[in-house]
């Protein structure tokens, strides 16, 4: 039973030739083999797996062009994949919250109200939502995509990579993608919601 699964599920290319039909049944091979970075030759056997595997339909609209339908079982996978795939990400996002939960409420406990934050990543809007969901208030953040030359006053959030070089003009700092890249629970977490 296992194997039988396993001979029809999805890898990550077949899934990601699924999902670009699915958007668009009028792309031809050459195109998807640009979009993808493959060659013409692998998206070819890729549509030929997954039209064995029953995922697409191929239908010959004349002698030079096709047009590529995802049956129902190649739209059934599809949505399982995508539900899976934001579930996960949902996870993560999770998990790097609880992670980043200490740090932030050390920070807040010692009386920090001043955050200045670096970057624009993903990371960086999630420590104001780390500081609501837990009931911190009367806190100020700014973001900045580089340091000013002025000297800062409050805490520096560094949420890029790369950054431990810079000259910065702030007594606090933290490097968050180091902090959170070294954190064991993060890591243990980041694993549990994989599975």
């Amino acid at each position: 039973m296992v194997k039988e699964i396993e001979k029809h599920s999805l890898d990550e290319r077949e899934f990601e030739l699924i999902n670009i039909l699915g958007d668009d049944l009028a792309i031809n091979q050459r195109d998807l083999s640009r979009h993808m970075d493959l060659s013409l030759g692998t998206v070819n056997m890729l549509i030929r797996r997954l039209v064995t595997k029953g995922y697409i339909r191929i239908r010959q609209l004349n002698k030079r062009k096709v047009e590529y339908i995802l049956t129902p079982k190649g739209f059934a996978e599809k949505t399982r994949k995508s539900i899976k795939y934001t579930l996960k990400t949902l996870n993560s996002i999770a998990s790097v919250k609880e992670s980043m939960k200490p740090i932030i409420i050390r920070l807040y406990e010692k009386g920090e109200r001043n955050f200045f934050v670096l970057g624009e990543s993903d990371l960086a809007f999630l420590v104001e939502s780390v500081l609501r969901e837990n009931g911190l208030n009367d806190y100020k953040i700014s973001y900045l995509k580089e340091l000013p030359q002025a000297e800062l006053r409050g805490t520096l959030l560094i949420c890029k990579e790369n950054s431990e070089n810079g000259p910065y003009n702030i007594k606090n700092r933290i490097d968050l993608v180091k902090e959170l890249a070294q954190s064991n629970s993060f890591m243990l977490q980041d694993k549990q919601a994989m599975n």
